[in-house]
């Protein structure tokens, strides 16, 4: 029997998937609502948000506003601003959730992992000790404990505190 609660969900993450199509970050820069596309904070040249298919609750990806596709293509206020906004979501992030550590990082070329290739983007992605299990391991499969309009509603929330 599927659980009411998890069935809804999980449809609508798939079907969500399914339907997208251009750069995820030019289309959530452009979104006039941040809650549906996850966008956490606005900055001048570069903004965070949500990663729609985080390896950790709290998983949160800074990128420029300008669609570029090469890291040395961006300019100092870009870069600059980058780097501020994932210090900041260090703090908020580790206020929230209260993680071990965390991993942040880019990912260049799909074959070092990118999901996006055209628009780079940092991950600040939260770890706690023991946080790989069974479940992606063995089926692939990533288990996040929070719904995530929650996981936004609380990152946007403390990101202006």
């Amino acid at each position: 029997m599927t659980d009411p609660l998890w069935a809804p969900w999980r449809l609508e993450y798939v079907s969500s998937a399914s339907e997208q199509t251009g750069c995820v970050f030019c289309r959530a820069a452009a979104a006039p609502d941040d809650a549906d596309s996850l966008v956490v904070h606005r900055g001048e040249t570069a903004f965070v948000m949500l990663n729609r298919f985080p390896y950790s609750s709290g998983h949160l990806m800074v990128a420029p506003i300008r669609h570029v596709g090469n890291l040395g293509e961006l300019s100092a206020q870009e870069a600059a601003e980058i780097h501020s906004l994932s210090a900041r979501a260090l703090e908020v992030l580790a206020a929230l959730f209260q993680p071990d550590g965390f991993n942040i990082g880019w990912n260049l070329g799909r074959s070092a992992g990118a999901g996006v290739v055209d628009h780079v983007h940092e991950h600040v992605v939260p770890r706690w000790q023991g946080d790989t299990n069974f479940m992606p391991v063995l089926a692939d499969v990533r288990v996040i404990p929070e719904h995530l309009q929650a996981t936004h509603a609380r990152v946007e929330a403390a990101w202006s505190e």
